[in-house]
């Protein structure tokens, strides 16, 4: 694809605004209305979807050219999604995220790029991780736990532990606590570890797709050789780069499970019973990649037409991803059945939660706008009285922690696996 073929999406915006705002459905107060943190955050049509579109359009047709502003609005998305699913909810024909990516690559071909980015994708192509650290420590989180190595023997269910779980700090815990929680449970479950590869996801996000290209064909040829059928994730980027983008850019025959599917599955098997009581309120942060980014990718081989030369017909009829079937029940499921803890929602759920503000490549280049998101999400947490903000991905989860820890407050932040073992 080119940008050239979302040309249909750069013009077909009208305008609505819908890309401003979670769904109006599904607004209960105006303090949490907003959708897009760009827009809310700097307050400027041109920050949300319909300007981007507009600029991408304008850029195109050589009405514009890149200048340090473009850049930065182009960068200053944490590509969430939320945009693209209230868009398609009253506009079928509208691709926007598929367009907001199309010009992020577009502008890598042409070397508009950010250093901070070009950074980190310089370290990915050097040590295989796109955290600012050596790939020598790769494998190294898994030390003493006795899981089978999928580099010297064969095993049909990986644990991709991810980079941000072997690199981040503090984060290698969430690792080690699912690992552990699995083995316990029966899963013969293996690991790569020092032969486990960067998924790829983020630099995809950034707009370098031939290093995610890289990054896929790495892992997909280690999965294959090790005879690997499911892979299993706690990282949520992770899980949308091997279920949406994979299958996408590549031929793939692997099951993709997050640990929260795989341990509402054995909860309900019976294979894990918990004993002890953890009385904690806490509140579920649905994060995007694992939500209303994390449905299934479905291909679509067809034609476009218009009808009486307007209106858009896909033959046969093109997947709509509306955010619908992310990942939504499981995580709560989990929570549900952990004895002593209650679950108390926030207003902006599943398909329409508010971004943790770490994704896109945000917290690298602008982290105030990312601490900005961040802490408006511990706002909404704390309005339902919840004295933790539990949720399934490393990064939101990191992102959280450090935007607590910059304002001084008070509330915890969990993995829903942490909250399991507690329970066991």
């Amino acid at each position: 694809m080119a940008l050239n073929d979302y040309r249909a999406t750069m013009q077909g915006c009208s305008r609505c605004s819908y890309c401003k705002f979670i769904t109006l459905a599904h607004i209960k107060s105006w303090r949490f209305a907003n959708g897009c943190p760009s827009i809310a955050y700097k307050g400027f049509h041109t920050y949300a979807a319909g300007g981007r579109l507009s600029a991408a359009l304008s850029l195109f047709e050589g009405k514009s050219s890149y200048t340090e502003k473009f850049k930065e609005i182009v960068y200053q998305c944490q590509l969430c999604g939320l945009c693209d699913i209230t868009c398609k909810l009253c506009r079928y024909d509208m691709d926007v995220l598929d367009t907001l990516r199309e010009l992020r690559f577009k502008m890598v071909e042409d070397g508009q790029v950010l250093p901070q980015h070009t950074s980190l994708i310089n370290n990915l192509r050097k040590e295989d991780t796109m955290v600012m650290k050596s790939g020598v420590r790769r494998g190294k989180w898994a030390q003493g736990l006795d899981v089978k190595d999928l580099n010297k023997e064969r095993g049909s269910v990986v644990f991709h532990a991810s980079c941000e779980a072997t690199f981040g700090k503090g984060m290698e815990k969430v690792a080690r606590t699912a690992v552990t929680i699995l083995k316990s449970a029966g899963v013969d479950i293996g690991i790569m570890g020092q032969g486990e590869h960067c998924c790829g996801g983020k630099a995809y996000d950034l707009g370098y797709k031939a290093e995610f290209n890289r990054c896929a064909q790495n892992n997909i040829q280690a999965w294959t050789k090790a005879g690997v059928k499911t892979v299993v994730t706690s990282c949520s980027n992770c899980y949308f780069a091997f279920k949406r983008l994979y299958p996408k850019e590549a031929d793939v025959n692997f099951k993709v499970a997050h640990t929260v599917e795989f341990i509402d599955g054995l909860i309900k098997e019976g294979r894990i019973k918990f004993s002890k009581n953890v009385p904690v309120t806490v509140t579920y942060h649905d994060p995007c990649h694992l939500g209303r980014l994390g449905e299934p990718y479905v291909p679509w081989n067809g034609t476009v037409t218009k009808v009486f030369g307007q209106i858009t017909k896909h033959v046969p009829p093109k997947p709509r991803y509306i955010g619908a079937w992310g990942i939504y029940e499981p995580p709560r499921n989990v929570l549900k059945s952990i004895p002593g803890l209650k679950l108390v929602e926030m207003e902006r759920i599943r398909e329409n939660a508010w971004c943790c503000g770490a994704g896109g490549g945000v917290k690298e280049a602008y982290p105030e706008f990312s601490s900005w998101t961040a802490a408006e999400r511990i706002e909404e947490a704390k309005s339902t009285e919840a004295t933790a903000l539990v949720s399934a991905c490393l990064q939101c989860e990191r992102n959280f922690m450090d935007a607590i820890k910059g304002n001084g407050q008070k509330m915890k932040v969990y993995d829903i696996v942490e909250l399991v073992q507690q329970a066991l």
